[in-house]
């Protein structure tokens, strides 16, 4: 069963780039559970949640078997961030059973506060990146041998690209935390994402993964029209 889930149990080999690629029976089903995940999130649909926990837990997976451990602490924040959006977007009011929370845009002051904090964690994570992702490593490394895990601390090289490897660690907070809370922004902010990832991944040669987040954008697209329909119907009534 374990052996499932090793990056190096291939399900196929995708002629991409230099030499190919082989993609894992976990990737394939994590990248089809995240795109199920954006997907549903876009028309709006709760299980989008389930679809989300579970793309979480396998991309940890991977990232623990590859070293990526800052990666993988991004993933621990992820799964909360699932778990708290599919309370928030379940919630409902105790007189009238309506759920609370619908689809509407930030409001200018909120927008401002949050394009503040942005621009601060870019600018600050770009010059620390390193260090940062560093000390993650050590916690991570640290926390899984307490638990019986022997593994060595990775050496790590410095980022290729600081500035937008930064942008996309933030901008994807924000957008995860947006996405909880049903604000229209959240998408526009995905678009983004999934625009710098395309370019860095074509440029690092992983096309695999630059197709993938080429489909995300159009979703994110898709997902921008369907919320700013649903927050005007909000708004009328």
């Amino acid at each position: 069963m374990l052996e499932f889930f090793s990056t190096g149990n291939i399900l196929v080999h995708i002629p991409l780039g230099s030499g190919g690629y082989d993609l894992s029976y976990i990737e394939a089903i994590g990248t089809i559970c995240g795109l199920l995940c954006i997907y549903l999130a876009s028309i709006e649909k709760t299980i989008n949640y389930l679809f989300g926990l579970l793309n979480v837990s396998l991309f940890a997976i991977i990232f623990f078997q590859i070293n990526l451990y800052a990666s993988l602490l991004l993933q621990i924040f992820f799964f909360a961030a699932n778990i708290y959006g599919w309370y928030a977007w379940t919630r409902v009011k105790q007189d009238t059973q309506e759920v609370t929370l619908k689809t509407r845009w930030m409001s200018l002051p909120k927008m401002l506060i949050w394009l503040v904090i942005s621009l601060i964690s870019i600018i600050l994570l770009t010059f620390y990146i390193d260090p940062v992702f560093a000390c993650f490593t050590d916690i991570t490394v640290n926390v899984l041998n307490t638990v019986g895990f022997n593994i060595d601390t990775p050496t790590l090289a410095p980022d290729a690209y600081p500035f937008w490897d930064s942008s996309l660690m933030v901008l994807s907070i924000v957008a995860q935390i947006l996405m909880t809370r049903k604000y229209v922004e959240n998408w526009i902010l995905w678009i983004m994402i999934n625009v710098i990832s395309v370019v860095i991944f074509a440029l690092q040669g992983v096309y695999a993964m630059a197709i993938e987040y080429t489909i995300l954008m159009f979703i994110a697209i898709n997902g921008v029209r369907m919320w700013t329909k649903s927050a005007k119907m909000n708004q009328i009534n």
